[in-house]
């Protein structure tokens, strides 16, 4: 169980997941408009979180990190502008 998370495929697990959920609101009538605002900062955090398991150098770590937080504040304002929770 270590290796699975030392190696990286925990966070590809997640990665998957996120990814079928996505397709998976699109199935259900939801536009990718609103859909990648809302999975795009998890995303950038299991690249994050993926970079420092493996062991990469803190820059592969920080950028994605650092990236997520404007993208997740573009959700939030989005959201309060459409009047959704």
């Amino acid at each position: 169980m270590e290796a699975f998370f030392t190696s990286g495929r925990a966070v590809d697990v997640v990665l998957a997941v996120l990814v079928a959920e996505a397709f998976w609101l699109k199935w259900r009538g939801q536009s990718w408009a609103d859909i990648l605002p809302a999975l795009v900062p998890a995303v950038l955090m299991m690249v994050a979180l993926r970079a420092a398991l493996t062991g990469m150098a803190w820059p592969y770590i920080s950028i994605p990190l650092a990236a997520a937080f404007p993208v997740h504040l573009y959700d939030l304002r989005r959201r309060a502008m459409l009047g959704k929770s």
